[in-house]
């Protein structure tokens, strides 16, 4: 819960009455008896005008505009939020490419934050590509070029001693999620440094976008440690760090110091999410961390996530349980070890002992199929080695496993070839294939090519979106695993419940949910999630069911627990309907 203490009264006298304004704000949007949003600005003049927080631009009324000193400083015409964001999908028509789009939506928020939100809130199946993947990532590949106005705050290696101090800087002290990546993994595209910002700065976006959660309580964050992509190296236009990446116990004690610096400015349920960090560190810091800090990593946790929601609605389509299924990995990286590892979750739930939950899943990396002969297994990976021959062959694996489920999650494009999805179709009535690696060049293969080669059998999963197959009489919609669906929800839940931990339950239950939501005319078009334009009531209702179990957990502080919660939850979304700079007014009695 976005729970306020009492302000305490300081010695200025403007300080008093900015304090009293804070209280008058947040009684009167909790009022019942209170008529419309009241926000008595704390800047005037072309100051109110540059900051995106209050910008309304010519949707200020003419009474607005002489209150708060801005008559003059704008045309004299007057435009409703809407005409606004008929305007600005004006604008983005006339953008040759999706990155130009992305550069625009950059600066309007920029320029004012509630109009980029309305614009999402209206268009958000439409624009998630372009604020996210697949388009934020050839946006961090070029974030050098594009930087124009500084959003979140940079930490590098040679800051330690001193994170609180920048912490400090940071205007907001009343944050609630920081997310935050050293860029060392970012999407499937490898070490972007410094400029994996764009990451953290899209997903807290989404918070908002996907989950109504309050932008002002989310601080985006990248740790610059340095990269070892020789390519930024050598580009004049790189902004972060010139020097290889800083390993060991100097990176161990930055991360710390920085997590610990969180707690102690913003309190101890902070939120912190891991994002977008190397293999050799994501599972790592995770296990060192999840204990005792309230975090999670999207890439393991939040993929495995939504990629178990599609699972679970699959089994609608072959109708039987995820006990019954055998599942072949393609990747062994953070995102498809933590499907594994939720999928054995899963089963174990259903009955099935936790080594035999093992015995069904099935992992390839880079050096071919996981057995117990291998001398290279991560702790990770050991779980899931095989005492049998080793192939570095896919289709051979498939061939000889006859799985019912083929995960991908590889980075490595076109290696669900036409002769592995017919084996699957040959071993299976309706072969489930997800084709989960980030950008969609990076995908394992195309929804075409899962629905042609498996003569429409195939209940096919994605994580970047592919348009409607209607071919040869048979239409398909295919789903996007996107975690946008898990992580906003997630965060919306442990945020307002203030749940001390987030462990992997909460993440099977989030799943659970999410599925539930899976509608019989999706399932009809092969899709396995709900549709992207129902995100806002879909997070609602994951993030419902995760606070419950946080209270089942005994991880909520919030105390005692909501007796409605869906009043609870909706009492603390963000709206980005402008508001009413002109305070309420009332007369004596004559």
């Amino acid at each position: 819960m976005f729970v306020t203490s009492l302000p305490r009264f300081l010695r200025t006298g403007s300080s008093i009455m900015l304090q009293h304004r804070v209280q008058l704000a947040e009684f009167s949007s909790k009022s019942k008896d209170f008529q419309g949003p009241l926000s008595v600005p704390e800047k005037s003049g072309i100051d109110l005008l540059r900051d995106p927080n209050l910008n309304k631009g010519m949707a200020m009324t003419l009474a607005e505009r002489q209150t708060v000193g801005v008559h003059g400083l704008l045309p004299p015409n007057f435009i409703s939020q809407d005409d606004q964001v008929k305007r600005c999908l004006k604008h983005l028509q006339d953008k040759p490419t999706d990155l130009e789009k992305y550069i625009y939506l950059c600066s309007l928020q920029d320029r004012n934050e509630r109009l980029f939100f309305r614009l999402l809130d209206m268009h958000l199946e439409d624009l998630m590509p372009i604020i996210y993947t697949p388009t934020v990532g050839l946006a961090c590949q070029k974030y050098g070029t594009l930087f124009r106005r500084p959003r979140g705050l940079y930490i590098t290696i040679h800051d330690k001693g001193h994170i609180y101090d920048i912490l400090k800087n940071w205007p907001i002290k009343k944050v609630k999620a920081v997310c935050f990546t050293d860029g060392e993994r970012i999407l499937g595209l490898g070490d972007q440094g410094c400029q994996g910002m764009g990451i953290p700065v899209g997903k807290l976006a989404l918070y908002t976008g996907c989950a109504s959660i309050n932008p002002k309580y989310c601080l985006p964050v990248t740790l610059d440690v340095g990269t070892n992509n020789e390519d930024l190296l050598a580009d004049p236009m790189y902004i972060g760090l010139r020097q290889k990446r800083v390993k060991g116990a100097e990176y161990d004690e930055l991360i710390d110091e920085f997590i610990t610096a969180c707690k102690a400015r913003y309190g101890s349920s902070v939120l912190m999410h891991f994002e977008d960090f190397g293999n050799q560190h994501a599972f790592r810091l995770l296990s060192n961390y999840k204990d005792t800090t309230c975090c999670f990593n999207d890439d393991i946790q939040g993929t495995a996530s939504v990629a178990l929601a599609g699972i679970l609605g699959s089994l609608r389509i072959t109708n039987n349980k995820i006990s019954d299924h055998t599942f072949v990995f393609l990747g062994a990286g953070e995102a498809n070890l933590g499907i594994a590892e939720l999928i054995c979750l899963k089963m174990e739930k259903e009955g099935l002992a936790k080594e035999e939950a093992h015995k069904k899943i099935f992992m390839m990396d880079s050096r071919g199929l996981i057995v117990k002969t291998r001398t290279d297994l991560s702790v990770h990976k050991v779980h899931f080695a095989k005492d049998m021959a080793g192939t570095k062959s896919l289709e051979e694996v498939v061939k000889m496993i006859k799985p019912t489920a083929l995960i991908g999650a590889s980075a490595t494009p076109n290696t669900f070839t036409k002769p592995i999805i017919e084996e699957m179709t040959k071993n299976n009535k309706r072969p489930i294939i997800f084709a989960l690696s980030n950008p969609t060049s990076k995908s394992e293969c195309t929804a075409e090519e899962a629905y042609t080669w498996s003569n429409n059998k195939a209940v096919f999963a994605s994580g970047s979106p592919f348009p409607r197959y209607d071919k040869n009489g048979a239409v398909f919609e295919p789903g996007q695993g996107n975690n946008a669906y898990i992580f906003p929800a997630v965060a919306l839940g442990v945020m307002c419940c203030g749940s001390i931990r987030i462990p992997d339950d909460l993440f099977l239950t989030a799943a659970e949910a999410l599925s539930e939501l899976v509608s019989e005319k999706d399932l009809a078009v092969g899709r396995v999630y709900p549709r992207l334009s129902d995100i806002k009531e879909i997070s609602v209702h994951v993030s419902i069911a995760v606070i419950k179990r946080c209270y089942e957990l005994n991880l909520a502080t919030v105390l005692p627990m909501p007796e409605d919660l869906d009043t609870f939850v909706r009492s603390q979304l963000y709206s980005s309907d402008y508001e009413s700079f002109i305070p309420n007014t009332y007369e004596y009695p004559q």
